[in-house]
């Protein structure tokens, strides 16, 4: 049995979501709809020697093997007794394809990101939660849980590398001011530590596109305005405001619409590069590629202190 979510789309730059809700240890969470490649029943599955306690092993569904992690495990601790009817969740997401166990599906909800309120640090374990934000679906609450986060917390050397940016060796120092907007606070402080390292020395962090945005309008009538910003790296996926919003919304207006904007999402493929370039956005890369990003960063910035006369109206 599988389901296939490739007819669920949504508008590009309305600020929505399909959340998948879905049970694992007797408790709702929830996954973006755009991450979920398919549902199948859950297959057995071949331990892999040393590798992390979360990780029950692989499969081969078909032609590829697939990593299966157990989400009762990563959450609770401890291996649940694994249910008959379980089902495995196929994610794509960071040009990777990894399944996760749970018990099983509930429905999709189409909400707004303002709706999905960012928990508690008391409640969330600080800075260190697993969680995107809590949603309302069907009149129940609903824990969006962080997949890249899970993810970069079991393979590490699957997410972001310092190493990647060191290989670009020395580098001159650029004090360009950056808006970046990136609600994962792990992911947030690896970005930011690649793009020191890479010269960077002047980047202004927003935890979702609602605060960038706030923060752009209100200087969006300055004379100095380019002088407070010069480009924009977002995330697609926040609380309040998705990064394609803010891009459309970047655009639309007829003085930010000057300053580059650079999605940088582990939802990036060909689907989602077709919304982000409909939106305006300059650039469009997968989360894990930073040197890539640097490069990119090197030649929008490049381009609009070229430009920038013709912008100050």
């Amino acid at each position: 049995m599988a389901e296939n979510k490739s007819n669920i789309l949504l508008e590009s730059g309305t600020n929505e979501i399909e959340v998948m809700c879905f049970s694992v240890g007797g408790e709702s969470y929830g996954i973006n709809v755009a991450k979920v490649q398919e549902i199948i029943m859950a297959e057995k599955v071949k331990p892999m020697p040393h590798a992390h306690p979360a990780v029950e092993g692989i499969f081969k569904p078909r032609e590829s093997l697939i990593t299966v992690i157990n989400l009762a495990y990563y959450l609770f601790g401890q291996h649940q007794e694994i249910g008959e009817k379980d089902l495995f969740i196929i994610t794509n997401f960071n040009r990777m394809t990894v399944a996760f166990r749970v018990e099983s599906i509930e429905g999709i909800s189409r909400i707004s990101w303002e709706a999905i309120q960012k928990p508690d640090k008391t409640i969330s374990n600080g800075d260190e939660g697993v969680a995107t934000g809590i949603a309302q679906c069907d009149g129940k609450l609903v824990t969006v849980l962080d997949f890249e986060k899970i993810v970069a917390e079991i393979a590490p050397e699957t997410t972001i590398q310092v190493s990647d940016v060191e290989k670009l060796g020395a580098r001159a120092l650029c004090d360009s001011p950056i808006v970046i907007a990136e609600d994962s606070v792990l992911l947030q402080r690896m970005i930011d530590d690649c793009l020191e390292r890479a010269g960077f020395t002047h980047l202004i962090n927003f935890s979702n596109g609602q605060e960038a945005w706030d923060h752009l309008h209100s200087i969006r009538n300055d004379s100095d305005l380019f002088d407070k910003v010069n480009l924009v790296i977002t995330d697609i996926e926040m609380p309040k405001m998705d990064g394609h919003r803010l891009t459309k919304l970047i655009k639309d207006d007829q003085r930010l619409k000057h300053l580059p904007v650079i999605i940088f999402s582990s939802l990036i493929d060909e689907q989602m590069r077709v919304k982000g370039k409909e939106l305006g956005a300059d650039e469009q890369i997968a989360k894990p590629e930073i040197g890539r990003l640097v490069g990119l960063l090197d030649t929008l910035l490049d381009r609009f202190r070229e430009e920038r006369p013709k912008f100050d109206i």
